[in-house]
């Protein structure tokens, strides 16, 4: 995402807060974040940038180096990517809904739609949530006291099963930008 692509996302963002009166807004209104994922060996793989809005987090990821298809792309509940990624613990789900958007109950707010590599490996995605915020006074920050992070699956995601992803093959910790 451009930098001036960034900076009227953020514009707008404050002008609807200011047209609601605010209120209801959160603290960090225009405020980013960022993860550099990385394979298990530590080559970077790609970059997610996160933008936090009047109403929700756009999350804008380019990734490389994957098989082409779809790829489980999921934000997990800790901050920490050890080599093989299982330091990031299970996905980022603060209000204990159940995994999947096909799930009844779900999705939790961790779960986010399939990344899709082309044939040359590259995957570019918008995705647009309510479920995580950068405010970090609210329940559902992704700046809790342990943090976040993004993973990357080897497989796609089914929305039922949080085993179908597979294998986590990337994994970036998510900071303030």
């Amino acid at each position: 995402m451009t930098a001036t692509l960034r900076y009227l996302l953020a514009a707008a963002a404050l002008v609807a807060a200011a047209a609601c009166g605010g209120d209801d807004a959160p603290d960090d209104v225009g405020a980013t974040a960022r993860a550099t994922l990385t394979m298990p060996n530590g080559h970077a793989m790609g970059q997610v940038t996160l933008t936090q809005t009047a109403t929700g987090v756009l999350i804008s990821a380019e990734v490389l180096g994957l098989t082409p298809g779809a790829h489980g792309f999921h934000i997990h509940g800790v901050g920490a990517c050890a080599p093989d990624f299982k330091a990031a613990g299970s996905h980022f789900a603060p209000e204990s809904k159940p995994h999947g958007y096909l799930a009844e109950g779900g999705p939790h707010a961790g779960d986010l739609p399939n990344l899709h590599a082309g044939e040359d490996g590259a995957a570019r995605a918008e995705f647009f949530t309510t479920a995580v915020t950068l405010d970090a006074d609210a329940d559902h920050s992704l700046f809790d006291e342990d943090g976040s992070a993004f993973i990357v699956h080897a497989d796609p995601d089914d929305y039922r099963d949080v085993a179908s992803a597979g294998a986590r093959i990337a994994c970036g910790v998510i900071e303030r930008g």
